[in-house]
C-alpha cells in the first residue's frame, strides 16, 4: 500500500510536512499546495520557501501546479526540474470559486478541447514525470466518461481521482460508481482520494475496492495525523505524541511568522480539523477560536490535552 498526503492550501506547507514526517514518517509522497506560475521567472517568496529542497529534506515532495496555460506549466516544470524534482502534479481538482471562474483547477474540466490540447503540449515537452489530480467533472458526474478518454491519451505517472464534481465541493458522498468505472477504464495507474477519516472507512472502502493500493488522504489525516499508522500497523495515536507533534508545528510557525495574530491564524486553521479527535471538545474549540494572544491559546490547548481524551476509531 502507498499513502500520499493531499495538498491543503495554507495547511500542509513545509513546517507542517516536516513535523509530520518527523513524528510519523509513513507518507510515501507529500504534495505541495498548488503553485501558480508567475509571468516572470520567479516564484512567490512563499512558494520558494515551501518547495526549497533544504526545507524538505528526507521526505518525498511532489510540487503541484495550478494553471491552464501549457507554456507556463512547461516553463515552471523546467525550474522545478533544476531544483531536483522529477515529478510534477497538475491540479484539476481545486473547487474554489475564484479558481474555477478562471477555468483552472476543476474549472478546466468543462473546457475539454482546451484541456486535451493543454495535455498534449505538456506531455510532448515534458521534462519530468507528470501526475494529475482531478475531480470527475464540473457540473455532472457523467462528464468523467469524456474526460477519461482524454486522460487515456497521455502517459501519466498517476491519475489521482477525487470522485466528486466541482459543485459538490466537499459535500455529498464520493461517487463510487464512477470511481469503479474509472478503475476499469483508465490506462494510467489510479490513486483514490476522498472521505477516508477512520480505519473503519478505510476497511469498508478496501473491501469494496480490493485492487486499489494507492490512497491520498487529506482532511482525515489533518484531523488524525496518525491515521496511516492506525491503518497499516493498528497503532492508535496517543495524546503525548499528538501534543509533541502539535508543539513542533507551533514552534515552527513561531519561528518564521511575525506576531501573535499570524501564528494564531495558522494554528486555529489546523485545529478546525484536529479538534475532531477529542472528546467533548466544543468549549475548548471555542476558546481556541477566540484566543487573541499566544498566552490565551497556550492555556486553551493545555486544558484540552489535560482534560479530554482522544476518540480515534
Amino acid at each position: 500500500m502507498k499513502f500520499y498526503f493531499a495538498p491543503m492550501e495554507g495547511l500542509t506547507g513545509y513546517i507542517y510536512r516536516n513535523a509530520h514526517h518527523t513524528f510519523f514518517g509513513n507518507v510515501d509522497k507529500y504534495f505541495s499546495p498548488f503553485i501558480v506560475p508567475q509571468q516572470n521567472d520567479s516564484f512567490k517568496t512563499r512558494d520558494v520557501k515551501d518547495i526549497s529542497p533544504e526545507n524538505n529534506q528526507g521526505l518525498v515532495l511532489i510540487p503541484q501546479i495550478l494553471t491552464n496555460h501549457a507554456k507556463d506549466f512547461i516553463h515552471t516544470s523546467k525550474i522545478l526540474k533544476a531544483l531536483g524534482y522529477d515529478e510534477i502534479n497538475l491540479n484539476l481538482g481545486c473547487p474554489s470559486g475564484t479558481v474555477v471562474s478562471k477555468h483552472k483547477g476543476s474549472g478546466f474540466l468543462e473546457k475539454k478541447e482546451e484541456l486535451d490540447q493543454f495535455l498534449e503540449e505538456i506531455f510532448t515537452q515534458s521534462v519530468t514525470k507528470i501526475s494529475v489530480k482531478t475531480r470527475i467533472g464540473k457540473d455532472q458526474p457523467e462528464e468523467f466518461y469524456d474526460l477519461i478518454e482524454i486522460f487515456n491519451k497521455y502517459p501519466m505517472e498517476e491519475l489521482i481521482i477525487h470522485p466528486r464534481i466541482q459543485k459538490d465541493f466537499y459535500k455529498n458522498k464520493p461517487n463510487l460508481q464512477v470511481f469503479k468505472d474509472a478503475l476499469m477504464l483508465s490506462k494510467n495507474p489510479v490513486c483514490y482520494n476522498g472521505d477516508i477519516f477512520t480505519i473503519k472507512e478505510y476497511k469498508e472502502f478496501s473491501a469494496d475496492f480490493p485492487t486499489v493500493d494507492t490512497f491520498m488522504l487529506g482532511r482525515g489525516l489533518l484531523a488524525n495525523p496518525g491515521l496511516i499508522s492506525d491503518i497499516t500497523n493498528n497503532i492508535k495515536i496517543d495524546k503525548k505524541l499528538l501534543k509533541e507533534f502539535h508543539d513542533k508545528v507551533y514552534e515552527g510557525y513561531k519561528g518564521v511568522l511575525f506576531g501573535d495574530k499570524n501564528v494564531l491564524y495558522k494554528m486555529k486553521e489546523l485545529w478546525s480539523y484536529m479538534i475532531q479527535v477529542f472528546s467533548d471538545h466544543a468549549k475548548y474549540a471555542k476558546k481556541i477560536r477566540k484566543s487573541e494572544r499566544l498566552y490565551d491559546y497556550d492555556e486553551a490547548v493545555a486544558s484540552l490535552f489535560r482534560e479530554q481524551d482522544l476518540i480515534v476509531d
